[in-house]
């Protein structure tokens, strides 16, 4: 995108589009910011979210690194506890399993076990999810595992205005930070107000769309599927579904997930990831003790198949959690007896 684009206040663009624009914008604004990660420069990224950017700022700032996730995460932890705010590139999540010391043990402890006088301002960013015949070792969300770190801050956001305001939250905060994003949702496009420079609030929920019958609580891609499953529920059904996405995974806003089920009384959970001992069901516990009086069903959950992903189509299409599952899990969630 052109610097005139970006100067024309609300612009229409696409989920990279809007992160490589927080990228630039935070790189401008403080030198201390800097890029790293496999073919992030000369290649541009692996799914060109950082395009244009070694051209702009040069090689010290976008930095290609080898193929060694230990070792460049623990480089961006030891440049971050320096003063540095390194934003480091993983090809997927599956691959940030090679460095989850240095982001569990290390990233994640600094600012505890150093009280507070050394921070770690480390902003990991990575997309989850499947969809793509990558079979089992490359399709995996594991945003659930990272969520219930201390000390580590997780965001999921759903859409490109969300995107950008979080990440450059993200890149200005001073304890370490997973950016969770999603390979589908690269493409989804929305309205971004260029204009304002103001950044997101970390750990704050948003009703992406308004209803009166259920609550759909969902995060990143989950919550683009939702929120066409809630539109077909309408129109097919006249069912009013709210939507709640989360956008935070930790911290986690309880309080606006019950003031949703509040008003509906029923709820649905949908994740990208294996619902047992996921996001969903954390969800669902905090629902089912700050809501106990307000349901009228039991809290439903949907998520990926319990297996490890098949190579084919129709076996991978089957195990995901698509918008007629999440439908049908509806349905039956609004069928459920007072």
């Amino acid at each position: 995108m052109s610097a005139a684009a970006e100067a024309t206040g609300v612009v229409e663009m696409t989920y990279r589009e809007a992160l490589r624009l927080a990228m630039r914008e935070e790189m401008r604004r403080d030198e201390r910011v800097f890029v790293m990660g496999e073919e992030v420069g000369l290649f541009e990224g692996s799914y060109k979210v950082t395009a244009g950017l070694m051209d702009e700022f040069g090689e010290e700032r976008v930095r290609d690194t080898p193929i060694s996730e230990e070792g460049f995460v623990g480089a961006g932890v030891g440049a971050a506890m320096l003063g540095e705010r390194p934003i480091v590139e993983i090809m997927t999540l599956n691959f940030l399993l090679v460095a989850m010391d240095q982001v569990v043990n290390h990233a994640a402890k600094v600012g505890a076990m150093f009280g507070g006088e050394v921070r770690c301002p480390l902003v990991i960013r990575t997309p989850n999810g499947a969809g793509n015949q990558l079979t089992a070792q490359h399709s995996q969300s594991f945003d659930g595992w990272f969520a219930g770190t201390p000390g580590l801050k997780v965001l999921a956001p759903a859409n490109p205005a969300d995107a950008r305001a979080l990440l450059k939250a993200a890149i200005r905060d001073d304890d370490p930070v997973l950016f969770i994003e999603n390979l589908p949702i690269y493409k989804e496009k929305g309205e971004v107000d260029t204009g304002d420079d103001s950044v997101g609030e970390i750990g704050r929920a948003a009703i992406a769309r308004p209803g009166s019958d259920l609550t759909i609580v969902s995060h990143s891609f989950a919550t683009v599927r939702a929120l066409k499953a809630a539109a077909a529920l309408e129109e097919r059904h006249g069912a009013s579904v709210e939507v709640v996405d989360l956008r935070s995974l930790r911290p986690l806003d309880t309080e606006t997930i019950a003031e949703s089920v509040a008003r509906t009384n029923r709820v649905l959970c949908v994740e990208e990831g294996w619902p047992s001992y996921g996001v969903t069901a954390e969800v669902a516990a905090r629902v089912q003790k700050a809501c106990f009086d307000d349901l009228d069903a039991p809290v439903e959950r949907v998520g990926m198949a319990e297996v490890p992903l098949p190579y084919s189509k129709p076996l991978e299409l089957a195990a995901m959690p698509g918008e007629q599952r999440v439908i049908d899990a509806a349905l039956a969630t609004l069928e459920g007896a007072p």
